[in-house]
């Protein structure tokens, strides 16, 4: 590990975006440094590190400060808490902690764990023992912009259906075991505080979370600084989705999935399959008070993006009309 981080991971992917550089040196630094990590390191090990750092930068970490600042003080956190003392991790027993909540981030944190090492287990049986190509393509040309958008795009579609399927059909199945895991483990919180995204049974974490999730990836195949991006957006997701807080980097988006993780255990898993629900609207399994066409609406009025359309619109018809008069005066 020593080796792998003698080249920070992290500083190739922010250094250039905070030096003051033109573009193409920036892109020329980050190709340098890029390709220096590849030819030093087997392509498993920038794989595995290379997602065991995002995942520490983007989800432990910010994670366990939110969860320490919830345990420590509790009387700041209930303030921006969405169900107030309900929320802390200790629920209104706030000031009596209990081992148990110390052990749900510990099985968190482990079932993370359990995440990475089956990710080194499948590259390792298809590159070692299948002699294939790895999963992940881990080479020194870089993808586009486009190239990377789109990829991340239809990986969140995928993940989306998959985790609906897994959730509803595998882990609330009546006859299903996964979902007497499920509703012993998962479904014991009351509600979601932080590190509890990664929280289940390990098996019924394999299945709801890591599968959707990896499964996308290995399709599409994704270049490696690729899938570092999808993961920095998943992590963030489930960081911010899972704190309980009512504060959000984006209302709208990190909000409405936030609402909706709180309702399917409020509901005790009656509905809300599916992590932005998408998938919950159209096939009617939405519940709560709102849905993600509710989120949608209250987004364009909060911004009046109805009214901005108009103005834009009444702006466009005044420049036309006044272009033709002055066509017409020309032609007099």
């Amino acid at each position: 590990m020593g080796g792998f981080l003698s080249v920070p991971l992290l500083s190739f992917v922010l250094l250039p975006t905070i030096a003051s550089y033109t573009t193409t040196l920036n892109i020329l630094f980050f190709y340098m440094t890029w390709s220096t990590l590849v030819w030093s390191h087997t392509p498993l090990r920038v794989e595995i590190w290379g997602t065991a750092a995002f995942r520490l930068a983007f989800f432990v970490v910010p994670s366990i400060i939110f969860f320490l600042f919830d345990v420590l003080t509790p009387s700041a956190a209930v303030v921006i808490k969405a169900h107030g003392e309900a929320g802390l991790p200790g629920g209104k027993k706030r000031f009596k902690l209990r081992l148990k909540e110390f052990k749900i981030a510990g099985y968190a944190l482990g079932n993370l764990l359990l995440s990475i090492c089956t990710q080194t287990a499948i590259e390792w049986f298809f590159t070692r023992v299948l002699r294939v190509r790895s999963a992940i393509k881990v080479a020194v040309s870089l993808p586009t912009p486009w190239t990377i958008g789109s990829d991340v795009f239809f990986a969140f579609v995928l993940r989306e259906g998959l985790t609906y399927v897994m959730h509803r059909y595998a882990l609330h199945h009546p006859r299903s075991y996964l979902t007497k895991l499920h509703n012993e483990w998962y479904h014991d919180l009351s509600l979601p505080f932080p590190l509890t995204a990664h929280y289940d049974h390990p098996l019924v974490y394999l299945v709801h979370k890591f599968v959707p999730t990896y499964l996308p990836a290995m399709l599409l195949r994704f270049h490696m600084l690729t899938y570092l991006v999808y993961i920095a957006m998943v992590s963030l997701e489930e960081t911010f989705a899972y704190s309980g807080y009512t504060v959000m980097p984006t209302s709208f988006f990190l909000g409405g999935v936030a609402r909706r993780n709180e309702d399917h255990l409020v509901y005790s898993g009656e509905g809300n399959f599916g992590p932005w629900g998408v998938l919950d609207w159209v096939v009617g399994t939405s519940i709560g008070e709102t849905d993600i066409e509710d989120d949608v609406r209250n987004e364009a009025h909060d911004h009046q993006i109805g009214q901005r359309v108009r103005q834009a619109m009444d702006a466009n018809n005044r420049k036309v009309h006044v272009d033709s008069l002055r066509r017409n005066g020309r032609k007099k």
